[in-house]
């Protein structure tokens, strides 16, 4: 399997952040011919191939773009003159360089929202930036980010409100074919797309090409996911699909950039009734965490903006988040298994703000400065029980820096520790683990220990594991000894990775 395109800025993660230890198991093969054991059996739900690599971007970015960052509203009516979309000074380029610098490794953009408004020179809408006189009704905003993302590295994704305020079949079966056109549109016109996003804000009141009322429709059956969702697999076979209820990645039911704790990757997802669930309908207090025994693989998804509103307002000029505001979010959903959205609404002018652009660069500079040395690089391993004692499956797999390997147990083993001993002491405050997750997630529970003094001494423990755990102390510890121990699992353990890491002064 390819890996994701890398931007040059998210270079120095390279065996690091983006590791993909959890993303590619031993092969069968090779473990037969390393000694004839066969690799632990998959438990429970298990991640497709485009979720894989959906799981290795860990930080993404939304941008929200388009007629609402000139008229100030957050959701438009659909009543817009298309000719107030005027940016002054749109550099596409520019603001991906700047979502780099944070390591951001995908973006999104809002094609259409709510209002209708479509940011390219779409045949199914007069609503859209062909109307507009910016640069003479040429323009296109999705093939510039998508190109300037191409030159850059990133991957490129793409948000199509269902709802549309503007459009006078809204709410008819006439809509859907529209719909469904513009999703034709935007994944054959502009390359590869690796995440189709759809939100659950679904009817209400609209200009609805002049009647000007409000339209509702039954979430359950007005869009036909089902069909939808088959047209993005054919267009797009590697594109993740967003909605509250996936099908691959899902909303993590808030929009503070927060995972639950534990986050399971596993959900079946329930209408908000109880009954069958769908995009904008769905019992949103499960989503945080999940479900510990979920039927579908189908992890969560952060996303928060940078300021109070979604689409840029200059009044929220000296409300953007803070450098540390961001690293704690990171945390608090990259670091427990999710993936995280950052929305940086550019500017009226077509740019990012001065005070975005700062708190982006603050951010990547942190991630630089704390994730580029892993402190167990030269460690050495040991387990107190090792899959047929087959060195294939050995505890110097958690240390080694590559990416096919991983510490196994024989099946009947739940509980299990390893220990890392570093040669000398080292001063650390974040700890890394990483299930090999195409066996699953396993382990419902772990212990970090150091050695002090003749004794084991507790440093931190954890629930959920899956693609990544990061576990950020509250001070530094020093050790050159440490246990980790499997107190609960649901399966015989399979991790690839236990990385120490020191943040900057």
């Amino acid at each position: 399997m390819s890996a994701a395109p890398r931007p040059p800025a998210f270079a120095y993660l390279e065996g690091v952040i983006t590791r993909r230890g959890f993303l590619t198991a031993l092969p069968a093969s090779a473990a037969f011919a390393a000694g004839a054991v066969a690799p632990p059996a998959p438990f429970g739900a298990l991640p497709s191939e485009r979720q894989l690599r959906w799981h290795d971007l860990d930080t993404t970015a939304f941008l929200h773009f388009g007629i609402n960052t000139f008229t100030g509203r957050e959701w438009g009516l659909g009543d817009e003159d298309p000719s107030l979309f005027q940016p002054t000074a749109f550099d596409a380029d520019a603001i991906v360089a700047a979502l780099a610098s944070a390591g951001m490794t995908g973006v999104i953009l809002t094609c259409k929202h709510h209002d209708g408004f479509c940011l390219w020179p779409t045949a199914t809408t007069e609503h859209s930036i062909r109307k507009s006189s910016w640069r003479s009704g040429k323009g296109d905003v999705v093939n510039e980010i998508a190109l300037a993302a191409r030159r850059i590295g990133m991957a490129f994704g793409v948000y199509l409100s269902p709802w549309d305020r503007n459009n006078a079949d809204y709410g008819k079966p006439e809509y859907i074919a529209t719909y469904r056109q513009q999703l034709v549109e935007l994944l054959t016109g502009y390359g590869p797309v690796f995440e189709v996003w759809h939100d659950g804000a679904n009817g209400g009141d609209g200009f609805y090409g002049g009647a000007r009322e409000k339209r509702t429709i039954d979430k359950r059956t007005y869009y036909d996911w089902p069909g939808t969702w088959s047209l993005i697999r054919a267009l797009q076979p590697n594109a993740v699909i967003f909605s509250d209820v996936g099908p691959d990645v899902r909303w993590v039911g808030n929009e503070r950039g927060i995972a639950g704790d534990p986050c399971w990757a596993a959900y079946d997802p329930v209408g908000a009734d109880g009954g069958p669930a769908s995009p904008g309908d769905v019992h949103e207090r499960e989503s945080p965490t999940g479900h510990r025994n979920g039927s579908k693989w189908l992890p969560a998804e952060c996303d928060v903006s940078i300021r109070p509103g979604w689409f840029w307002r200059e009044t929220e000029n000296a409300r953007v988040k803070t450098a540390a505001q961001l690293i704690a979010l990171y945390y608090q959903s990259a670091g427990r298994g999710a993936n995280f959205l950052l929305n940086v609404p550019p500017t009226s002018a077509g740019l990012l703000g001065e005070s975005d652009i700062a708190s982006l660069k603050a951010f990547g500079d942190y991630r630089r400065a704390t994730f580029t040395k892993d402190l167990t690089e030269r460690a050495k391993a040991a387990a107190s029980n090792v899959r047929g004692n087959n060195r294939a499956y050995g505890p110097a797999n958690l240390v080694d820096g590559r990416d096919d390997t991983y510490w196994a147990t024989d099946d009947a083993v739940r509980a299990a520790e390893a220990t890392i001993d570093l040669a000398r002491p080292a001063a650390f405050s974040v700890i890394r683990l990483r299930e090999a997750i195409r066996f699953g997630q396993r382990i419902d529970a772990v212990s970090i220990d150091r050695w002090d003094r003749g004794s084991w001494q507790p440093v931190a423990s954890a629930t959920s594991i899956g693609p990544r755990r990061l576990i950020r102390l509250e001070k530094p510890v020093t050790a050159s000894r440490l246990r980790l121990r499997v107190t609960q699992a649901s399966a015989s353990p399979v991790l690839s990775e236990f990385a120490l890491f020191a943040e900057p002064t």
